[in-house]
């Protein structure tokens, strides 16, 4: 094992050991600090799944969902309608506020997600992002040159308005439900810059870092510190964890991993938690594969996210013992239903029984998923 594998198992250790009886102390540097964070508040909660991730087994897993305020609800389809766009609805606290919080009205869920989006942050870099009505996002892709017009300081600003919904959420969630922030990887985040909208492969960035390494690494120079400013101020501003969504960890060799996923993840890591000791963070690779324990111990996240298609033994064979994880049901057996869902559930909690575990699925829920399908869901992890 490397030195720093080394490191970052002691790290996981010492996150289970701040989760005593699900009281834990996180150290959260006040904006007045003149001092450079000396002198910070301290947080205590009582959260189980804030617990979890941070190393304390639950007797019955925590629960939520990625995309739990989304498209499958009535409710948030109503919201829609008032936002001009996409991106309007991320950026008005108050509507984004309110999607947010729906999911948790109709279910007992232990977190709320900020309701955003991981294209925020080139939307903030000047770069032109839109949504399209059956398109997805288009952005005006990025060359070479393009690069090093990127507006870093017009960030925090532009984001204001997403900040503001985090206050909010603080504000209005009852003590024991966790508030989770996220951002989207450097590495994700730069395929849809550069080829201009999702894709299955990642050709155009894949082609891109290796025919312009320099400006590539400047992006990517650009995206980690954009994310560590971005995830500290949703820190601050009241979520309790963060998330890194590494939506297109797949598609990618082991050399091309090690460099675009696992070294810019690590630097965010390191980075929040030079500003924020102990700031909880989990990693979601998804596509990681054979690349999951080394992402694991590499990045120094705290619980590491699995996506449908790692087997259920994985962990065991694979992780720390310690190291809590976090998924991974198929969200098409969520939207089927029947006793094929309460059977892959209860052997999702089977698998992950003897470590930290948060359950969720392994990709985001899908808008055809029935509501009361969530229900029972939500009903089996919760009560068996």
């Amino acid at each position: 094992m490397t030195l720093r594998a080394c490191a970052a198992t002691r790290a996981i250790v010492e996150s289970a050991e701040l989760a005593q009886n699900t009281a834990m102390i996180i150290q959260i540097p006040s904006k007045k600090d003149s001092l450079g964070g000396l002198e910070g508040k301290t947080v205590l909660t009582h959260k189980p799944l804030l617990a979890a991730i941070l190393g304390e087994r639950q007797e019955r897993p925590p629960l939520w969902i990625m995309r739990q305020a989304g498209r499958y609800l009535p409710e948030y389809r109503a919201v829609r309608t008032k936002a001009q766009n996409f991106l309007d609805l991320c950026y008005n606290p108050e509507l984004a506020t309110e999607v947010t919080l729906q999911p948790l009205r109709r279910f007992d869920l232990d977190a709320a997600i900020l309701f955003s989006d991981i294209l925020v942050i080139p939307d903030a870099l000047g770069q032109s992002v839109r949504f399209e009505q059956g398109e997805g996002p288009l952005l005006a892709p990025l060359n070479a040159e393009s690069v090093a017009q990127l507006k870093r300081e017009r960030l925090l600003g532009h984001l204001a308005p997403v900040l503001e919904t985090v206050r909010r959420l603080r504000a209005t969630l009852t003590p024991g439900k966790t508030l989770i922030g996220f951002c989207g990887s450097p590495w994700t985040v730069a395929t849809y810059m550069i080829g201009g909208r999702g894709s299955t492969d990642q050709a155009a960035a894949r082609l891109f870092a290796l025919r312009h390494p320099e400006a590539f690494n400047q992006l990517i120079d650009i995206l980690v510190q954009a994310s560590i400013d971005y995830l500290v101020a949703q820190l601050e501003a009241g979520a309790d964890v963060v998330q890194l969504f590494e939506s297109w960890a797949l598609n990618l060799d082991d050399q091309a991993f090690a460099e675009r996923v696992i070294e810019p993840n690590r630097r965010i890591v390191q980075g929040i938690r030079a500003r924020i000791p102990n700031a909880p963070i989990i990693g979601f690779p998804r596509g990681a594969a054979g690349n999951l324990a080394k992402y694991a111990a590499l990045t120094g996240v705290n619980a590491l996210g699995l996506d449908y298609a790692t087997p259920l033994d994985f962990a065991a064979k694979h992780l720390p013992a310690v190291l809590p994880v976090q998924g991974n049901l198929d969200p098409l057996r969520l939207v089927a239903g029947g006793p094929q869902l309460d059977h892959r559930i209860d052997e999702i909690i089977t698998a992950f029984a003897d470590r930290p575990h948060i359950f969720n699925l392994g990709h985001g829920i899908v808008p055809e998923t029935p509501i009361e399908h969530v229900a029972r869901l939500v009903s089996r992890v919760k009560n068996g």
